[in-house]
This record gives structure tokens, C-alpha cells and sequence, in this order.
């Protein structure tokens, strides 16, 4: 064939596209038809990356929000050279494959974050986004600017109708986040058809309104107007861009182009012979021919950006070696050599010093105590500093006026009532790197940022997330603020360590374990009141670390265990004085953790052959009986809370000592 055209080049973007949803029988060929010149234009022309190294530090990040068409992304990885074979995309949505049916960042090269939840790798690209303004502030000089990448991010309309991208949107034009550009699939197609029924906004207006840059009516099928579009984005200083592209779904299909019956389904085998023939693509399923593989892999472009960004580094490490040390350690996710064995050294303080203090309080000496040691560690709350105490003595805002010196320091995001997306874009600045991040609310309100927190888990982010006012502790803002089923809700979130600490030192030990967990997420859960201290012995000390462990124990073997979480634990020893020298006091402050840990243990802490069992924590009761089995009791709340002081609502609710010798005794 003769030298290929651009069309040509997203036409093989297409097929690969409109062949594997074909071969599996379901998917998304609608979106990957219509974005197609958008993708070879940015892929092509101004997308920095290596396909030889997928993580090469100084790399753009793309993000596929409307991650339903994840052909196309698979297409682009094939075509430009990442370790993407064409068997792969024959395997589109088949068990095993590196090709599933939403882009998973675990299972294929070059795919920055799981993406399918609408919105949601929008508001992670925010995130990465204002990870590389943070580096940037922090390591760049003004001869080297080694921190220098954009993030790019394509989004549909059912994006924008989410409410965590108006939530997303809204900060990344507040933190003026000019290196994030988002394209918007401007087809006015969703599911249940055209969405002139259901989705009127101006777009351009909103976010404009939010202080981007927005460049209209660009037509996405039009390379020459693409291309304009970058350019002018690329100008933008001071803001992130919305480069609104108007497409046809579906574009090329005879019958189904700017219809529904192209979003979700294949076109069906007629269907897609007559969209060959309209583009004028001959060419059996799955084969690109030579020449427009030679135009999309354009030779060793990658590697040469990559050599030129090392070469920059090492001149870069010669000039500010302090600075470029701590980068790459950033970069390899390492803690500083001696983070351990500080951390240690301030949990034995706590230990010794035995302060009777909210865990929240103990949350916020843990920070006070660990951050000055951790320049990667970022975070906020969602409007509830001063509740959550996620403040400390360091913190300084993202946003502000301050000199070029003291926003290198910069470490504290003030989120706004934004739940879910602060959760997202925690996920987008510990997927990028560098950083490993915190954010903060009400427990009751982990709700709305839930599914955020399953994303943590299921891209495996090392994100921290901080939950405040965990019961019904929390006394007189009553029912709506105190949560019950919460605690529950979060440990059934596969990979998601949840953390419950009964004091001050297990909160410092919750905080360091978080921090050293590299390969998920962590829900540290703290009280609004005061908590008493508990004695430990050295052995016991280093036992919390492993999320269950016998903080008094019987003379013999037990006759009766007890087993509690946070304010429940002082409620527990308080019992096991009365009940006598056959009880053991359980603490769990992590039952993921606990249950990682070796049989041995877990049979040491909770033996299968003492049966009489209590399980204590002020939220919903089914969860619990896994330990104690149905035999045992279980003391918690399966009702809403009620308005009162807290002091009213424990024994009110049966969290009394007198509640736990009847459950105990009442036992076979």
C-alpha cells in the first residue's frame, strides 16, 4: 500500500477494536470508532512515553475514564509497541487474558488505573495531575525541569454526568492543574439513547465556571482540527483544558454510526462487513498491514525521550545529589532507611508514657510524629480538619500565595465536601508515584466515597484513608453522623486493611503499618472520645502489628475469650476483671491483618478448642460471628443510633460491663 494516512492509522484502531469485540461476543465497539482520530493524533503526535518501559518515570499518564471502550486503549498499547501481543486482543474479555473488558493498571502494560466506575479515572487523573505539580514544585530547578509530563484523559458524557467529575473538576481548576488535558467524547449517545432527555448541561459554560480553559466544538473525527485543539491546550499556564470533541458513535458503521445499538454490543457480522466496505479497510479480522504498523510504531521515538530525560537526571543528580537520592526513592516507592526504627521508637514512648486520649488525638500525634520523617506523605480532609485533626505542625496548603521555596514543602490538601472525589484522587497521586497519600472524614460518610475506596483496593494504590467519629461515641449529631454498619462494610472490601485501634499505641502502630503497606490500601478508624491505655509487655507491643493478639490472658488455658476493637477493648478488660482467671482479652484491631497472618497464630490468639467466645465493637453484629461461630455472642448494634450524649448511648445500647458478664455467662 502506499504511505498510510492518518485515517489509515486510526481505521487500524478501529478494526482491532470492532474484530475483538466481534470475536468476543460483548463489548464496546461504539466508543473506540469515534474517539479513534483523537487517539492516533495524541498517541502519535504528542503523548511522551516509552512503550519499552512502561514506567519510565518522566512518562505522560493516560487515562481512559470511559473505560468501557478499552479496545481502543488495548489497540493503541498494541500498536505502538508495549508488551501487548495481537493473541492478547484475540482474548479480548476471556478469562486470563491481559485484556479484560475494563482497563485493570495490574494486568496490562502501559494501563495507568482500572477505569470503568464513570468519573472516576477522570478524578484520578486529577490526582496524578497534581502529583506531578507537587514534584515539580519540589525537585524542579530552574536549569532542570526533570519533573515535567502531562496527564491526559479521555471522558464521555456519562463522566460528566457523574457527580464525582463535577466534584473533580471544580478542584483541579482551583488548583490550577494547566498539565492535565481531558478530551471530552462529545457524541450525545448513552445507553438508553440520545441524551437530549437527560443530560442538558452547557459543559463548556460548567467548566469554565470551574477556571479551565475550554476549547468548543472541535470536531473528533478531523485530525487537522485535533491537532489545532492540543496546541492551543498546550498554551494554557495556568489551567487545565477541556478540548470538547464532537464525534458520531459508532463512526464508519452504515446503520448503527450515532446510534445507541453501537455503544455496548457488537455490530453483528453484516454489520461489520459493510463498515469495512464504507471505510475502505479490505482486510481480514486482526491483520494491520505492514506499513501502517511501521507508521504507529515510529522506531525507537520512545527510547530516545527516555535516554535525553536520564541524561538531564544525571546532570541534574550532580548539581542537587540530596534531591535526586530522595527522588528515586520516591520513585521505587521505598520509605527512608531509618522510618522504622523511628516509628518504633515513638510507639514504645506512647507505651510508656500511657496518655488517655481520643484515638483521633493519637491519629494526629502519629502524623505530627511520622511526617517530618516522610516528605512523600500529602493529604486533607473533606472539610473536617479541625474534627478529623489531620492538621499538623508542618502542614502547609497546596494552594497560596508562598514563594517558590516554601511550595516545595507544600503537603496538605484541603478537599472541600468532596468524599468521593478526594478518595479518587488519592488514588491518582499514589498511582502516579511518589507520594503516598491521605485523606480524611466522618466514618458515617466513608458511604460516599466507598466505591472509590474498592478502586484503592482493586488498583492496589497505597492510599490511607482516615475515618474519624466511629460510633456511636460520637454522641448528639445522632443517627445520621453515627455509623453502625460501616466497619462491616469496609472490611468485605477484598484487599482493603481496615484498622480499629483501642488506643494510642495501637493508633501509632495502625498509622505505621499503613504507611509501610506498599501494595494496598489502608482505613485507619478513629474515635471522637477518649480512650484509657492499655498496658502491654514488649512481646505484646510487637504483636499488634499483626492485627490481633492477646492483650490479657487467662492463668491456664481459656475458658471464656473475649474479643473487641477500639472503644470496645477497655470495655472487654473491664469484664475480664470480673469474670475471673479463666478469660482471655483479644484485641483485633485488623482483622485483614490478623487473618494474613500463619495458622500458628491465629491458633495461639483465638484456639479452636475454647469455644465460649464474645465478640464486642459498637456497629452491626453479623460479622463477628465468623469468630465466635454461631454459638458464641456477639454484642453490637443492628439499629440505628439515637441523639444523646455518649455517655447515655453506651449503656442505652448494651455496651455496659454488666451487658458483657450476662452474654458471657449465658454461654454453654
Amino acid at each position: 500500500m502506499s504511505t498510510p494516512t492518518r485515517r489509515d492509522l486510526a481505521n487500524a484502531l478501529r478494526f482491532l477494536a470492532i474484530d475483538a469485540v466481534e470475536a468476543a461476543k460483548s463489548g464496546h465497539p461504539g466508543m473506540p470508532m469515534g474517539m479513534a482520530d483523537i487517539a492516533e493524533v495524541l498517541w502519535n503526535d504528542y503523548l511522551q512515553h516509552n512503550p519499552g518501559n512502561p514506567k519510565w518515570f518522566n512518562r505522560d499518564r493516560f487515562v481512559l475514564s470511559n473505560g468501557h471502550g478499552s479496545m481502543l486503549q488495548y489497540a493503541l498499547l498494541h500498536l505502538s509497541g508495549y508488551e501487548l501481543p495481537l493473541e492478547e486482543l484475540k482474548r479480548f474479555r476471556q478469562l486470563g487474558s491481559k485484556t479484560p473488558g475494563h482497563p485493570e493498571n495490574h494486568l496490562t502494560p502501559g494501563v495507568e488505573t482500572t477505569t470503568g466506575p464513570l468519573g472516576q479515572g477522570f478524578a484520578n487523573a486529577v490526582g496524578m495531575a497534581l502529583a506531578e505539580k507537587l514534584l515539580a514544585q519540589r525537585f524542579n530547578r530552574p536549569e532542570f525541569e526533570i519533573v515535567d509530563h502531562r496527564t491526559w484523559v479521555f471522558l464521555g458524557d456519562g463522566c460528566l454526568m457523574e457527580g464525582i467529575s463535577h466534584e473533580a473538576a471544580s478542584l483541579a481548576g482551583t488548583w490550577g492543574l494547566h498539565k492535565l488535558i481531558a478530551f471530552w467524547d462529545d457524541n450525545r449517545i448513552s445507553i438508553d439513547g440520545d441524551t437530549g432527555g437527560w443530560f442538558t448541561d452547557d459543559t463548556p459554560a460548567r467548566f469554565e465556571a470551574y477556571g479551565w480553559s475550554v476549547i468548543r466544538e472541535v470536531d473528533g473525527q478531523d485530525s487537522e482540527s485535533i491537532k489545532a485543539a492540543i496546541e492551543a491546550a498546550l498554551r494554557a499556564q495556568d489551567r487545565p483544558t477541556l478540548i470538547c470533541c464532537r464525534t458520531t458513535i459508532g463512526f464508519g458503521s452504515p446503520h448503527k454510526a450515532g446510534k445507541e445499538s453501537s455503544h455496548g454490543a457488537p455490530l453483528g457480522q453484516d454489520e461489520v462487513a459493510a463498515t469495512r466496505a464504507a471505510l475502505g479497510w479490505p482486510y481480514p479480522p486482526f491483520e494491520i498491514p505492514q506499513p501502517i504498523r511501521d507508521a504507529w510504531r515510529a522506531g525507537s521515538a520512545g527510547q530516545v525521550r527516555e535516554h535525553q530525560w536520564g541524561q538531564l537526571f544525571d546532570a541534574y543528580a550532580a548539581r542537587y545529589p540530596a534531591q535526586a537520592e530522595e527522588l528515586v526513592r520516591r520513585s521505587h516507592g521505598e520509605l527512608p532507611a531509618g522510618f522504622g526504627a523511628d516509628a518504633d521508637a515513638f510507639i514504645a514512648r506512647l507505651q510508656a508514657d500511657g496518655p488517655v486520649i481520643a484515638s483521633r488525638k493519637a491519629s494526629q500525634l502519629a502524623i505530627e510524629a511520622y511526617a517530618p520523617l516522610l516528605p512523600e506523605l500529602v493529604g486533607g480532609s473533606a472539610d473536617l480538619a479541625h474534627s478529623n485533626l489531620t492538621l499538623w505542625k508542618g502542614s502547609k496548603s497546596i494552594v497560596g500565595d508562598c514563594t517558590p521555596e516554601e511550595s516545595r514543602e507544600a503537603n496538605y490538601v484541603h478537599y472541600g465536601v468532596r468524599e468521593f472525589a478526594m478518595t479518587a484522587i488519592s488514588n491518582g497521586l499514589a498511582l502516579h508515584g511518589c507520594f503516598v497519600p491521605y485523606d480524611a472524614t466522618f466514618l458515617v460518610f466513608s458511604d460516599y466515597a466507598r466505591n472509590a475506596v474498592r478502586m484503592s483496593a482493586l488498583t492496589g494504590a497505597r492510599a490511607i484513608h482516615v475515618y474519624t467519629h466511629d460510633s456511636i461515641g460520637l454522641g448528639e449529631d445522632g443517627p445520621t453522623h453515627q455509623p453502625v454498619e460501616h466497619l462491616a462494610a469496609l472490611r468485605y472490601i477484598p484487599g482493603n486493611d481496615v484498622w480499629r485501634p483501642c488506643d494510642a499505641v495501637e493508633s501509632a502502630v495502625a498509622w505505621k503499618a499503613a504507611i509501610e503497606r506498599a501494595d494496598g490500601p489502608s482505613c485507619l478508624v478513629f474515635s471522637r472520645q477518649n480512650l484509657p491505655h492499655q498496658a502491654r509487655t514488649p512481646q505484646q507491643l510487637a504483636a499488634i502489628a499483626r492485627g490481633g493478639y492477646i492483650l490479657k490472658d487467662s492463668v491456664g488455658a481459656p475458658e471464656l475469650i473475649l474479643i473487641a476493637t477500639g472503644s470496645e477493648v477497655g470495655l472487654a478488660m473491664q469484664a475480664a476483671q470480673q469474670l475471673g482467671d479463666g478469660v482471655r482479652v483479644v484485641s483485633m484491631p485488623s482483622t485483614e491483618v490478623f487473618e494474613r497472618q500463619d495458622a500458628a497464630w491465629r491458633e495461639s490468639v483465638l484456639p479452636q478448642a475454647c469455644r465460649k467466645r464474645v465478640a464486642i465493637e459498637a456497629g452491626v453484629t453479623g460479622f463477628w460471628y465468623r469468630y465466635t461461630g454461631l454459638d458464641g455472642a456477639v454484642i453490637g448494634i443492628d439499629s440505628f443510633g439515637a441523639s444523646a450524649p455518649a455517655e447515655a448511648l453506651f449503656p442505652h445500647f448494651g455496651f455496659t460491663v454488666e451487658h458483657v458478664l450476662d452474654a458471657a455467662r449465658a454461654l454453654a
